[in-house]
């Protein structure tokens, strides 16, 4: 199965998947309450998968509770529960997640005429191919926006990038040119054709998530193949500069 189609919110392949995990959790989960806490209420991909081979059977450990009526308060003796328990506690691991979508901060990044990334990027990161920013000249980046992935390595991408900005440093170079900046209707088609495709994507399909803005842009996934990512990024075309 290709787990591009997955995230494509292709049913056929979403219910294959589902059928195999929920048969995969039966075999490692035999309690039918605890079976259903773990199945959850949004498409396969729509959160971070977990590939892990012990989650489940730790969670059937007879010193293993899961609780899933949510959190009232932290108190001194442990954690009261919104049901009113009270689940008392030595060690509290407190992993409420990160800000994954405040991109290179705390970096101070600042571009043409003053702008500073962070106003640039004040309504959600976005960038073209995920490597520069218009107004930004001779900026390139990493792991950008919109170029995380759920079914390959990050490497894969990240090479495909490093090969991009040694290609554009070239072609200046061969050029005499000094400064490239990308052209800001050039950023902006490929982000609109970018959001068009995530909005078809299992990603969409779910209020909230670390992928997700406020208002809903996927400014961290990319909704394709990598190498649909690879051929996109094997040159680096000038005349989408600003030379």
């Amino acid at each position: 199965m290709k787990l591009t189609r997955l995230f494509k919110l292709v049913r056929r392949v979403l219910a294959l998947a589902r059928l195999t995990w929920l048969a995969h959790l039966r075999r490692q989960v035999k309690d039918p309450v605890l079976r259903a806490k773990l199945v959850p209420d949004y498409p396969i991909g729509a959160k971070r998968v977990l590939f892990n081979d012990d989650y489940y059977p730790a969670l059937g450990r007879p010193n293993v509770r899961l609780v899933t009526t949510g959190i009232e308060r932290i108190e001194a003796g442990g954690v009261r529960a919104k049901s009113g328990e009270l689940h008392e506690a030595d060690v509290i691991i407190y992993a409420t997640g990160f800000k994954s979508t405040e991109f290179l901060a705390p970096m101070e990044i600042t571009g043409r005429q003053g702008l500073r990334l962070r106003d640039e990027w004040r309504t959600g990161a976005r960038a073209y191919l995920g490597v520069t920013v218009a107004g930004f000249p001779n900026f390139f980046m990493l792991y950008g926006p919109n170029t995380n992935l759920g079914h390959n390595s990050i490497l894969v991408m990240i090479e495909a990038q490093v090969g991009y900005i040694l290609d554009a440093m070239r072609k200046m170079k061969a050029s005499g040119c000094r400064r490239i900046d990308v052209k800001r209707q050039v950023q902006d088609a490929y982000n609109r054709e970018l959001q068009a495709d995530l909005a078809k994507s299992v990603w969409s399909a779910i209020g909230s998530s670390w992928y997700k803005l406020a208002d809903g842009t996927i400014t961290n996934n990319w909704p394709h193949s990598t190498i649909r990512y690879q051929r996109l990024l094997r040159q680096a075309r000038l005349e989408d500069y600003e030379t």
